[in-house]
């Protein structure tokens, strides 16, 4: 998931792979782009802005919404109440972001582009839906056994929306999640997806963190070694203490770079990915790859 998705959010996955995964097809031409979703949003908002005593996402947005919507609203819409309040609290940015939401559809031919290419990558890959949403400002992406969510709202670059699908279709594809993580587990999930996605869509969508951590390389990787068994994720994902200037979600990048070093060693790739895929033993994965040995 994406940096700005939530801390609880390792939990609600977990949740989701262990029920019975919606069997769809290996052809990423069978993928479809929803958008449907924000259209309701808009007509409901318009409700709002006419009487903004009353509530229209409920009847008007969460009831008749697809899966997508639903697969939102676990720590993001949560509700219709959450997300009245979050449209009254910020009803200008909700506004500001209209135009660019409503032409979501438009980057679909590039969305499918790093879908055949993880088809070349990956032959064993299979293709959900994937549904546009409007949240509570608080979500870019996630997916669960139903298809991949968007949250348009948060797209304000919308050149940003492939590299963000191409993010969440590689979580699709991971095959082990873990109910309560630790740091270097959580971090390769993270780091392994935004290093296939890139592959696959031309594009990290984490550039800053990757910047500030190629920059400050040598004590991050200190840092993160004595850290890395921990379940405490702040100041390397989520969420930061700001006890210095560094930026949000350094895990993305030390996972990225650990995913990278595996991959560069493998002198067979396309079976280097199914092993980034399915992971077992991160701690043997890290090993392999062999970032961070000096460190320990």
């Amino acid at each position: 998931m994406l940096k700005f998705c939530l801390p609880l959010l390792a939990f609600v996955i977990v949740s989701a792979r262990t029920q019975a995964q919606t069997v769809f097809s290996s052809d990423p031409d069978s993928a479809v782009f929803l958008t449907k979703d924000i259209d309701n949003f808009w007509k409901a908002f318009d409700l709002f802005k006419k009487d903004t005593t009353v509530n229209p996402f409920g009847s008007g947005y969460i009831d008749i919404g697809s899966a997508g919507v639903k697969g939102f609203i676990p720590d993001r819409i949560r509700s219709a109440s959450h997300l009245f309040g979050m449209v009254k609290k910020r009803q200008a940015e909700y506004e500001k972001v209209r135009a660019t939401t409503l032409l979501m559809k438009e980057k679909e031919k590039q969305c499918r582009s790093a879908f055949y290419a993880l088809k070349y990558w990956y032959r064993e890959a299979k293709y959900p839906p994937v549904y546009f949403v409007i949240g509570a400002w608080n979500s870019g992406g996630t997916f669960n056994e139903d298809g991949l969510f968007i949250g348009a709202e948060k797209q304000s670059d919308i050149n940003n929306v492939p590299f963000i699908v191409a993010h969440e279709l590689i979580h699709f594809q991971q095959k082990h999640w873990l109910e309560h993580p630790t740091l270097l587990q959580q971090s390769i999930v993270e780091g392994s997806a935004d290093f296939l996605g890139e592959l696959i869509s031309g594009a990290n969508t984490n550039q800053l963190v990757v910047d500030y951590g190629n920059k400050n390389e040598d004590w991050l990787c200190k840092e993160f070694v004595t850290r890395m068994d921990s379940t405490e994720f702040k100041d390397w994902l989520y969420d930061v203490s700001r006890k210095d200037d560094r930026p949000r979600d350094l895990g993305y990048w030390m996972g990225y770079k650990i995913t990278q070093q595996y991959f560069i060693k493998a002198t067979d790739k396309k079976q280097a990915i199914k092993e980034i895929l399915d992971i077992k033993d991160y701690k043997a994965f890290l090993a392999k790859s062999g970032y961070l040995k000096k460190y320990m």
